[in-house]
């Protein structure tokens, strides 16, 4: 499943119905907003990729997608002292 760009989508037609043909969804987006799908025609029927439900679900208003893309990799940080759910308890007290 694949998330491209109105403008990638443009410059790369042929490379993205290759890929439908195949068997592949392509979700389209307009400034990061879903807006279309693009699956073979021997599938059309309900979306069937999660990428293509959570579209399909955030044009009727019941979800809202993250903006931008999520972070490859998020650092650990570690903390000294006292753990933080003492210090929260303590501060309950």
């Amino acid at each position: 499943m694949a998330t491209v760009g109105i403008r990638d989508l443009k410059n790369g037609l042929t490379r993205y119905l290759r890929r439908t043909k195949l068997g592949e969804e392509i979700v389209i987006t307009e400034r990061g907003r879903p807006i279309a799908v693009i699956q073979p025609i021997r599938e059309a029927r309900e979306a069937t990729s999660l990428e293509a439900r959570l579209a399909a679900a955030a044009v009727r208003g019941l979800v809202t997608l993250p903006a931008g893309r999520p972070p490859r990799k998020v650092r650990r940080v570690k903390v000294r002292g006292a753990p933080l759910s003492r210090t929260i308890l303590e501060d309950r007290r």
